[in-house]
């Protein structure tokens, strides 16, 4: 009688355990270790999601803080008062200009600065005198190659 070649497999035996329950229990610790690595890498992005909430967190408290001070230093009052302590006034409504009138409203060139006094120059004169030359200075041999 012929059997099956399913059954043969199933019957097989090494030292007394069947083949099919070593394959099995194989299966089960391949399983049990992959369920031990999925998890400890669930782990690691849980730890890495509440990091980053963290700083999220805190980088909205930075934002609502800056757009706080914002609103202060841009208040009209403060501001009002810091311009006229600088001397500043506002502009009149009725002062408008034309592209005609632009050339009128630009500014006044800078002062050129004044030379200084003949004493003071004299220290000055004195340190350019106390320069080298350009014939003082050793002439430099020939880069090129040519000569050597």
């Amino acid at each position: 009688m012929t059997r099956n070649p399913v059954q043969a497999l199933f019957d097989w035996k090494v030292r007394g355990i069947r083949w099919i329950e070593i394959i099995g229990f194989v299966c089960v610790g391949a399983l049990v270790f992959s369920v031990y690595i999925a998890k400890a890498a669930a782990a690691r992005e849980s730890a890495e999601i509440g990091r980053l909430e963290r700083d999220i967190a805190e980088t909205g408290q930075r934002v609502r803080l800056l757009r706080a001070e914002a609103a202060r230093l841009e208040q009209p009052g403060r501001l009002e008062v810091l311009s006229r302590g600088a001397g500043l006034a506002p502009v009149a409504a009725t002062r408008q200009a034309d592209e005609a009138q632009l050339t009128e409203l630009k500014p006044a060139p800078l002062p050129v600065p004044v030379a200084p006094a003949p004493d003071a120059a004299a220290p000055l004169a004195a340190s350019v005198s106390a320069a080298p030359t350009p014939d003082a200075v050793p002439a430099s041999p020939p880069v090129d190659g040519a000569q050597r």
